[in-house]
């Protein structure tokens, strides 16, 4: 038996993919099971965060004229990493991105259901965050310290649900041509923010892409995005934080000071984005996933 497998032993499973942008560490602490989306370049099909490297895919990205494709993991890929999970337990707790956009959520539902033939003693929740990065990520996070302190499968995947739905995502980019290229935002945007040099704030809604406000500077950005969090908690607050980037760590600098000077931050993680994002992203994107300290 594996490290991996002896913290995992008759405790929940949970299970998460590569676009909740998790540092290894995390993974490996919290013995958290990783399925793989895929992204589609040069001919070629690789697992993402498993295959391609985040710093090879981004310098590659910044001279790309011709976006790679995505794929989320299929049926197989669930039910693959269910009977590892049926090794070390007999319940387990699938967390996916949001299910709009993607299809990771129906395969998961559909391995479920072909893993009850197989595995007919096992018990599977699957979970539906609504959300991307790591406000998926610390969605994970909480339900994966849920099993390991002994909470029952109900318990993890509601700890699951209720972190998703207090996770807020801010982020940034100096372009939107990768969002428009990706199809996830419409063109009359991409003219206007290429146009007028627009940094938009970009976050979820219930499960789809929004824009929450638009300025003409990074640091006026990073400053809207402290104001944006002033609107659910006072100054000095308790916040848990994941700085998000792709290929665009100096930028989390400037954003850390903004966020740690206005509020008390109690978990910091630092996080690049998986490939499988910042296809849609691009290079250069950064931001934050906050949630409240309870």
């Amino acid at each position: 038996m594996t490290d991996a497998g002896m913290q995992r032993e008759g405790r929940v499973a949970v299970i998460a993919d590569t676009t909740c942008s998790l540092p290894e560490d995390v993974v490996q602490a919290l013995g958290i099971y990783i399925v793989p989306y895929y992204v589609n370049m040069n001919k070629r099909t690789l697992r993402d965060v498993f295959d391609v490297r985040r710093d090879d895919f981004y310098r590659w990205m910044s001279t790309a004229t011709e976006l790679p494709t995505t794929s989320n993991p299929g049926a197989g890929d669930y039910l693959t990493v269910f009977r590892e999970a049926y090794q070390h337990t007999r319940e387990m707790v699938a967390i996916c991105m949001t299910s709009i956009g993607s299809g990771a959520y129906q395969a998961a539902v559909l391995a479920k259901e072909l893993a009850s033939s197989e595995m007919p003693d096992a018990k599977i929740m699957v979970v539906d965050t609504r959300q991307v990065a790591m406000a998926h990520g610390f969605a994970v996070i909480d339900a994966a310290r849920a099993a390991q302190a002994g909470a029952s499968m109900l318990r993890v995947g509601t700890t699951a649900r209720d972190t998703a739905f207090d996770a807020q995502l801010l982020q940034t980019a100096d372009t939107l041509k990768y969002l428009y290229m990706g199809g996830r935002i419409g063109r009359a945007m991409h003219l206007f923010g290429s146009v007028l040099h627009i940094k938009p704030i970009i976050s979820m809604q219930d499960g789809e892409i929004v824009a929450l406000g638009q300025t003409r500077s990074r640091p006026r950005a990073y400053d809207k995005m402290v104001e944006i969090i002033g609107r659910r908690v006072a100054p000095g607050g308790r916040i848990r934080v994941a700085y998000l980037h792709a290929a665009a760590p100096e930028e989390i600098a400037q954003l850390r000071e903004r966020v740690e000077r206005a509020y008390q931050v109690v978990e910091t993680f630092v996080c690049e984005l998986s490939p499988a994002l910042g296809v849609h992203t691009g290079p250069g994107t950064a931001g934050l996933v906050w949630v409240p300290a309870k």
